[in-house]
């Protein structure tokens, strides 16, 4: 059970906008959870939406390495509520597949089938570095530039913020997994 209860239908018109603009068009789910408890504060619920809209939908990095940086901010930081929401939907539409989405739960992703080459392991290497020292080394940069364009590592170190600050989020609210989230892979 969640820290703070998330609202349930039937809810007010103003909410059920607000619920509806977060959610792509056409899901078939109900509004996550996460949003359905970021609305006991509507106000901030709304400063959130812009950021996490623009990082989603205006966002000038491939949607394969988007996917990907999330994916792994969301497992180093053990949130398997959000690491799942994306690898059942958003990392699939990317083009990821289940064994590419997996392997960012393992601490050691450049091993086996799944291990990434090139701008891949530039941001496997650079979100692991940042989770671990909230700093990035020259090397770590390097390799970032030699495939990304200045407008993109902004965004690139935002996102990998922005989803932290999501894991804190849906971990601190104890958020069980949505029921057609992908399951969070069991340790070794």
């Amino acid at each position: 059970m969640p820290r703070i209860e998330p609202l349930v239908p039937p809810y007010s018109p103003a909410v059920d906008r607000a619920l509806r603009r977060w959610m792509p068009p056409g899901v078939p789910h109900e509004p996550l959870l996460l949003f359905r408890v970021l609305h006991r504060h509507p106000e901030l619920a709304s400063r959130m939406f812009a950021l996490g809209a623009g990082l989603l939908g205006h966002g000038l990095l491939p949607a394969a390495d988007r996917e990907l940086v999330i994916a792994r901010v969301t497992a180093r930081s053990g949130c398997a509520y959000e690491w799942g929401v994306h690898a059942a939907t958003l990392a699939p539409q990317a083009g990821l597949g289940p064994e590419r989405i997996r392997a960012t739960t393992d601490p050691d992703t450049g091993a086996g089938p799944a291990s990434p080459s090139g701008r891949h392991a530039a941001l496997l290497a650079a979100v692991d570095e940042l989770h671990d020292t909230a700093h990035l080394s020259e090397p770590a940069w390097d390799a970032l530039r030699a495939h990304y364009e200045e407008a993109q590592l902004l965004e690139l170190l935002v996102l990998a913020g922005w989803y932290r600050t999501i894991s804190y989020l849906a971990n601190g609210l104890l958020l069980e997994q949505e029921p057609w989230a992908e399951p969070f892979p069991a340790a070794p």
